[in-house]
């Protein structure tokens, strides 16, 4: 029996763990964390994720003492070992599929979630327009794109690996759900885009990306991009107040 309690925030790394934890029908308790008040680096979350950020995650272990996992990666991992045994959204551990479901979900917390997220503060957060660093993050960004269309082109299921959904699709849809946030045009990628949408499919999916808060998908494709500049300056104040007090 899980006792698990996930601590995040509305961000694409932050939705993966509910998604998932949706998609397997896991009972879980949620504590939102405010990035805007730094709820999480005060020491109680410190103790949870001594890297301050979210998402974090608690549960009692299989020796009956609580264990801390962090980094929505290994978080994703525990959850599929320990409590996928269906195998809904993985594969059985040692298979071929297991290591392919693998390197996606590697790929993703090493190229994609960083490039993004560095196109995203450049493009919508920083204090002034750095073309180099928006055309840099953007191009890469897009690069990371094009090897996922690439991937579904080929795919006979429409998801990443093998003949299901599993992690690897989840722990990238947050972020390609937010391509026209960090300005990337998701038409030049047809296959990703309607991978998209089929997740959007999924009641999993649709509960969980909804967790601690209202998922804008949909809000955001509506706006224009001046309109998306407006509403990223309400978050600019405290995203260089934060990197002043991490720089310290």
């Amino acid at each position: 029996m899980s006792d698990i309690h996930l601590y995040t925030a509305q961000t694409p790394n932050g939705t993966k763990i509910s998604i998932l934890l949706e998609e397997l029908g896991l009972p879980y308790k949620v504590t939102a964390i405010e990035l805007s008040k730094n709820t999480q680096k005060e020491p109680w979350f410190l103790e949870i994720n001594p890297n301050g950020r979210i998402p974090a995650l608690t549960d009692t272990f299989t020796d009956g003492k609580p264990i801390s996992l962090f980094e929505s990666g290994s978080i994703m991992q525990y959850l599929t070992d320990r409590y996928d045994t269906e195998h809904k959204v993985s594969y059985p551990k040692g298979s071929r599929e297991y290591y392919e479901v693998n390197n996606w979900l590697m790929w993703q917390m090493g190229g994609l979630g960083p490039m993004q997220g560095q196109l995203n503060h450049f493009n919508r957060y920083a204090p002034e327009k750095i073309e180099y660093g928006i055309n840099r993050y953007k191009n890469e960004t897009r690069r990371l794109y094009r090897t996922l269309e690439t991937q579904l082109k080929s795919s006979t299921s429409g998801y990443l690996v093998g003949d299901r959904c599993t992690s690897a699709d989840i722990a990238s849809w947050g972020w390609v759900a937010a391509a026209k946030w960090a300005g990337i045009d998701i038409s030049e990628f047809p296959e990703l885009g309607k991978w998209v949408q089929r997740m959007l499919q999924r009641p999993g999916l649709e509960k969980g990306r909804h967790v601690p808060s209202k998922h804008n998908y949909e809000d955001i494709q509506q706006l224009t991009e001046e309109k998306i500049d407006e509403r990223a300056a309400a978050a600019r104040k405290w995203v260089q107040e934060g990197m002043k007090a991490d720089a310290k």
